[in-house]
């Protein structure tokens, strides 16, 4: 009976515990929240997800998010540009598909990356060969201060701004 008493014992202490571990094993909240844009632009449905990381108080341009170097365009996972049709993104063919889609930033001109391997994390394994369309645009400065990195489908173009600056490109047929 006692053997039987220390079986009861061990195996509800051992449910207490992988009870206990699953309970703190559940995901946090991510301090750069995810978020989704979606719209229509000449017929074809566009989907940006990506995480919106916040100024904080901080510089961004040219020391958080470092000039002339690939960019996730966001936090977190790689930011993803899905289009269910072939668009023109700035007058380039771009096929119907999901992209990791990247940043060049510069002070001047950007780079806008649509790179064929949408599922990666953050910029660290980004590589050149696997991009499917290169663009290059002008930053403008964004209308309002914004605390966290929001991407925007509007009329024919896409386009996010953070903290004081709007980055984005036309999309046609």
């Amino acid at each position: 009976m006692k053997i039987r008493t220390n079986i009861t014992l061990f195996v509800t202490i051992v449910f207490v515990l992988l009870a206990n571990i699953m309970l703190y094993a559940q995901d946090k909240p991510r301090v750069s929240p995810s978020a989704k844009t979606t719209g229509t632009i000449v017929g074809s449905i566009v989907t940006v997800e990506y995480s919106q990381p916040s100024v904080k108080g901080r510089k961004i341009w040219g020391e958080l998010v470092p000039y002339d170097k690939v960019w996730r365009t966001g936090a977190n996972e790689a930011t993803t540009f899905e289009t269910s049709t072939e668009i023109k993104v700035d007058g380039q063919t771009l096929p119907a598909g999901k992209y990791s889609l990247f940043t060049i930033p510069s002070e001047k001109e950007w780079t806008v990356i649509f790179n064929k391997t949408a599922k990666q994390w953050g910029a660290f394994k980004y590589e050149e060969k696997e991009d499917q369309l290169r663009i290059k645009v002008k930053p403008s400065k964004a209308p309002t201060f914004v605390e966290q990195l929001t991407f925007f489908v509007e009329g024919n173009k896409v386009f996010f701004r953070w903290e004081n600056v709007q980055v984005g490109f036309v999309v046609s047929k």
